[in-house]
């Protein structure tokens, strides 16, 4: 099941498509864009190169690929012009797995570039260059000291496969420390009882991703041992963007946002979710999760998110 074929998000051409379905992504590169440019100022200021190579790692498609990458474009091209320094050429590479819609992505080069070239300058344009990696980053990807800067959003939770010894794991589809919105409402619609799918088939469906607390992944680095962290920081985000008084007042709200919250699930999780079970439980699924997600009960007016940022420098990066 969590093979790399079915690790991706819906394609652009899918009705419910992860481009048209991740505004709550979107709002997390925002959060954290004052991280990304600490980051790439202190990278770029200690090595000052004639191209700056940066690679987005588990880039997906839609609008958030071109985001993070617009922000170190903009802060480089910022700092030489504060500091009068040339401007260097930029190498970027999108990476994802293969079954990832790159399609949508190279359709989508020409628009950054011509948007580069009005809001930035024709020079700014021509030294950018983009290509994708097709590949898991679980893998090596990249030559020996080849990159400046790598930038992962909403990527690293997923894991390479599920872990080994879950044979037993009846009536769980993840393991976690940390909750998972999304996670808990299929928990909820995968359950034998509604009628929808067989007992079996939810006791042999495991997800491959896991969502670490904060303490986790420190621990994980230091002993890795290869990297120093700069900045390690758990973030909220309010997943409901209406006011108080909106939410009060109609139940529509309810509706369309029960709807909304369940296509950005779907968006993320169809794929997996169809290779194991069928598509054809899809619908009613996921017609269900609209129907919860708009209970004012479930989908709390104050549902909050947590989320772990985290800086690193490679420690012998510029020796």
């Amino acid at each position: 099941m969590a093979s790399e074929k079915v690790l991706r998000m819906n394609a652009a051409n899918h009705e419910i498509s992860y481009a048209d379905n991740s505004v709550f992504q979107k709002q997390i590169i925002l959060k954290i864009r004052p991280i990304i440019e600490e980051s790439i100022t202190d990278a770029f200021k200690k090595i000052v190169p004639i191209c700056m190579k940066v690679a987005d790692l588990g880039c997906s498609s839609g609008p958030n690929t071109f985001l993070a990458i617009w922000h170190i474009i903009e802060t480089v091209h910022g700092i030489c012009q504060q500091e009068q320094l040339k401007l260097p050429e930029f190498e970027v590479l999108l990476n994802d797995l293969p079954e990832n819609d790159f399609n949508f992505v190279f359709k989508s080069v020409p628009g950054f570039y011509e948007k580069l070239k009005k809001e930035r300058g024709d020079m700014l344009q021509k030294r950018c260059f983009i290509g994708g990696v097709a590949g898991s980053f679980y893998h090596r990807l990249f030559p020996t000291r080849s990159l400046h800067f790598i930038h992962s959003s909403y990527s690293l939770h997923w894991l390479s496969k599920p872990p080994v010894g879950l044979e037993n794991n009846k009536g769980n589809v993840y393991m976690a420390r940390s909750s998972y919105i999304h996670i808990y409402f299929l928990i909820i619609h995968l359950n034998p009882k509604l009628g929808v799918v067989k007992e079996a088939d939810v006791d042999s469906f495991n997800l491959p991703l896991y969502t670490p607390c904060k303490e986790e992944v420190a621990e994980i680095i230091e002993r890795e041992g290869s990297f120093e962290i700069k900045e390690l920081q758990v973030f909220v985000v309010e997943a409901n963007c209406s006011s108080r008084e909106e939410l009060l007042g109609s139940k529509d709200i309810w509706v369309q946002k029960g709807k909304k919250f369940a296509n950005a699930s779907r968006a993320v999780f169809e794929p997996i979710i169809c290779s194991h079970f069928g598509d054809a439980i899809i619908d009613k699924l996921y017609t269900r999760f609209a129907t919860l997600a708009a209970n004012a009960i479930t989908y709390s007016m104050d549902h909050k998110t947590l989320n772990i940022v985290v800086s690193l420098t490679k420690k012998d990066f510029y020796q």
